[in-house]
């Protein structure tokens, strides 16, 4: 009965989460389609040189929405909820002055950012003209993300799932006649994601301000204690996004290197697409992270192991399914983003390749996710140093000197289970649970 009351949570959670970051992750796929269509290849490459700072800002987001989720969950679990109020209330005061104070930088040094992201003479334009109107919703992008998180650690998990959705809806709407209506071309689009980031927000915020679950909006003081532990908890989650840009940058600057512009074009609509796969995976472990943590904070340790099972299980049951939807459907995957006959083939066989890094990367995540849930957000830090700074690189130096461009797209495939092999060595998540559940 137990087993079966936890599957039943874990659907409760689980799948309105994937659900949500999939459509997210779709609408950007949708910017992809509409920019490369409507726009170009060029403006599809340019997007792609800013994603590792719009990941990064996701991270951000992510930091905030595990590390504070976390702690919330687990006061709820121990039904200390005034205590879960008060950093809630903490979190989304601190989110309001930092995202502000990021959109302001963003709009003033645009072209310095953009430099620095490895913009070509021939992109730069582009790029500079689509982070400038990104930057403009920074703060809704960001507190959308960490509103839908907290909806979810307290107890809405079907609300956060319908505000993404309506979101995302708007932004494709918008994406539609901004680019090809309007013809506002590059910046059509991130206005477009700014918009539907609005009405994204605006779904969530009547939970709060109405008080529909136990977090309520309120005026409180910044604690400098509070805000070291739950940055200090959420701050691998920023790691793997800042991670995962550090892998998009170290790719295009090897790209830009052995195969120019063209191999970048490819790269982006490799991002599409794989993007779509790992929100899904990212998805599915955000959304038991508020039981993992419930349960944390009722000292259940066989609770939380079953819920990490069962998403390390769906995790690599999503994986293999996307695997064959890329070998059979690749091609028409990529035409949609691209009628360029050399781009596409490039484009296909990396995505057979890279594909079969989804495996680890799910399982990845759900570790990563899982000890940030304990409180042990040192396991969680090195399986992201070890994915992109250490295992990467070297991955891609020696499989690009043996089997030349092929090896670039392999590299995550090595990364990523170096990664999975060494976490499973220096951390064993099972003593972990029971090593903190006894301190």
């Amino acid at each position: 009965m137990e087993k079966e009351n936890r599957l039943k949570e874990f659907f409760k959670y689980a799948v309105p989460s994937a659900l949500a970051m999939f459509i997210s992750s779709l609408y950007t796929v949708v910017d992809g389609i509409f920019v490369g269509q409507g726009v170009g290849d060029l403006a599809l490459a340019s997007v792609n040189i800013v994603l590792p700072f719009t990941v990064m800002l996701f991270g951000l987001a992510s930091m905030f929405a595990i590390g504070g989720g976390t702690l919330v969950s687990k006061n709820i679990g121990a039904k200390n909820i005034d205590r879960a109020v008060v950093i809630f209330r903490q979190v989304f005061k601190f989110l309001l002055i930092t995202s502000g104070i990021i959109s302001i930088t963003c709009i003033i040094f645009t072209e310095q950012i953009v430099t620095i992201l490895g913009a070509t003479t021939s992109l730069k334009g582009l790029a500079v003209e689509y982070l400038r109107f990104y930057a403009i919703f920074c703060i809704p992008n960001l507190i959308g993300i960490v509103l839908s998180s907290f909806v979810r650690n307290d107890g809405r998990p079907k609300l956060a799932m319908i505000s993404t959705i309506a979101g995302a809806v708007t932004n494709i709407i918008l994406d539609y006649i901004f680019i090809f209506k309007f013809g506002l071309g590059i910046k059509g689009a991130a206005i477009a994601t700014g918009l539907g980031q609005i009405i994204t927000v605006s779904v969530l915020l009547p939970h709060f301000i109405m008080k529909k679950g136990y977090l309520t909006f309120g005026n409180v003081k910044i604690n400098k204690s509070d805000l070291k532990e739950f940055c200090l908890i959420g701050f691998p989650s920023f790691f793997a996004q800042g991670s995962y840009s550090i892998m998009v940058l170290i790719h295009n600057i090897v790209l830009v290197m052995f195969i120019g512009e063209k191999g970048i074009s490819a790269y982006s609509i490799i991002n599409y697409i794989t993007t779509n796969i790992y929100m899904v995976l990212y998805g599915l472990t955000l959304g038991v992270q508020p039981l993992i943590s419930y349960n944390f904070g009722k000292k259940d340790g066989e609770q939380m192991l079953g819920f990490f099972k069962i998403t390390c299980i769906s995790s690599t049951i999503i994986s293999g399914f996307s695997v064959i939807i890329c070998f059979l459907f690749g091609p028409a995957l990529i035409g949609i983003f691209t009628a360029d006959p050399v781009i596409a083939n490039l484009a296909y066989i990396a995505l057979r390749i890279a594909s079969v890094s989804y495996f680890a990367v799910g399982i990845n995540l759900n570790t990563l996710v899982y000890f940030q849930a304990l409180e042990m957000p040192k396991y969680s830090n090195l399986s992201c140093l070890l994915r992109s700074v250490i295992y990467l690189p070297i991955s891609l130096m020696i499989l690009y000197k043996v089997f030349g461009t092929n090896g670039i797209w392999a590299g995550t495939i090595l990364s990523e289970s170096l990664t999975f092999i060494t976490i499973s060595i220096v951390a064993n998540i099972r003593v972990s649970t029971k090593e903190v559940l006894s301190a």
